[in-house]
């Protein structure tokens, strides 16, 4: 399923690519002696009800941490998850990396992050760092949550702290060569305080809960070959994921700006309908979607997150997963619908 992984992966191959032709040594001796990666500290979080209820809604809800981090039934059409092994890890099914399995981040001291400090768990959430220096793969979206507000780092630890610990050793990683060795080189250390803006309007509410919390760039941007965002294409899908419950299936991300090729027919209530459900009129969305943890979010921040989108750029890209897939002229990719998009005269 790999929700986040679909972007990172071609760009990772990508950088494969680079580091055969231009030598690993242009990339850093972070290649093959490890990540950059700061001394913990003794940072610690204190346990309030207010952290563990903002944590339970980050964490279950807007981030879908345990989208990935729980096993999937993968015969169940909606890929349900395992509510016994929730947060216990799992092996993701991207068989062309290689063996990566989201780690076990149930407070068992053993097999997850029980023996763990508080600042080895915030620096691998924003940093990319695991508790024994070695550097986690970018399928964790630490990059996007290196942005994440003091408050809401702490509430997250302090609600993994509080779930049933799972006695879980999830398998080994073994990325394909030399993808183990570049993995070392995508931490960066967060050394200083990040200032946060004021949030005071809809929209810049909405751009946190977007970029920061659920990452929905990395989904619904299509990439080059390189798995650089296409410019000028963020939020019009085209994003390419493999459906495990229908034997690896290629589904494709929607347009989720307000171009009328995208979610220009959308209201706000029919937005927050579809993001509670999963359901738009005549079908379900995809289980890929982490829909299911979209349900528990508010009214108010899916309003803010809506308002969020209204105000990006409008971009015609056609995306269907139920059309005959075609070639598409905009994204490069063979999808639905993709014959009726073209580029812009000039481009």
């Amino acid at each position: 399923m790999a929700i986040r992984a679909r972007t990172v992966i071609v760009g990772l191959l990508g950088l494969i690519v680079l580091a055969v032709v231009g030598g690993l040594t242009a990339i850093g001796w972070q290649v093959v002696l490890g990540p950059k990666a700061r001394p913990v500290t003794d940072r610690k979080f204190d346990v309030t009800d207010a952290r563990l209820a903002r944590g339970k809604y980050l964490v279950e809800g807007v981030a879908s941490c345990f989208h990935c981090h729980s096993e999937h039934d993968m015969k169940d059409p909606e890929l349900r998850m395992v509510e016994a092994k929730k947060g216990a890890g799992w092996e993701l099914p991207i068989p062309e990396l290689g063996t990566l399995a989201a780690p076990n981040i149930t407070p068992d001291r053993e097999t997850g992050i029980g023996a763990w400090t508080d600042d080895e768990v915030a620096r691998a959430i924003q940093e990319g760092v695991a508790k024994d220096g070695t550097a986690l793969f970018p399928v964790m979206p630490y990059m996007n949550f290196r942005h994440l507000t003091d408050e809401d780092l702490a509430s997250i630890v302090v609600y993994l702290r509080s779930i049933p610990p799972v006695r879980n050793t999830a398998p080994p990683r073994k990325l394909i060569f030399p993808l183990n060795h570049l993995v070392n080189t995508m931490p960066v250390p967060l050394t200083s305080h990040e200032p946060q803006p004021a949030r005071t309007t809809a929209e810049a509410r909405g751009e946190y809960l977007v970029r920061v919390v659920a990452g929905c760039q990395d989904c619904h941007t299509p990439a080059d070959d390189k798995g650089q965002p296409l410019p000028g294409m963020d939020f019009s899908g085209g994003g390419l994921f493999h459906d495990p419950s229908q034997g690896g299936k290629e589904v494709f991300s929607a347009n989720i700006t307000m171009d009328p090729s995208g979610i220009q027919h959308y209201d706000e209530a029919l937005f927050i309908q579809t993001l509670h459900t999963g359901q738009i009129p005549g079908r379900m969305l995809n289980h890929i979607m982490p829909f299911e943890n979209y349900e528990r979010m508010t009214d108010d921040d899916l309003r803010d997150i809506f308002a969020f989108l209204k105000a990006q750029p409008h971009v015609k890209h056609r995306v269907s997963n139920v059309d005959p897939p075609t070639k598409c002229a905009v994204c490069g990719q063979t999808h639905g619908l993709g014959e009726l998009n073209a580029k812009p005269t000039g481009k």
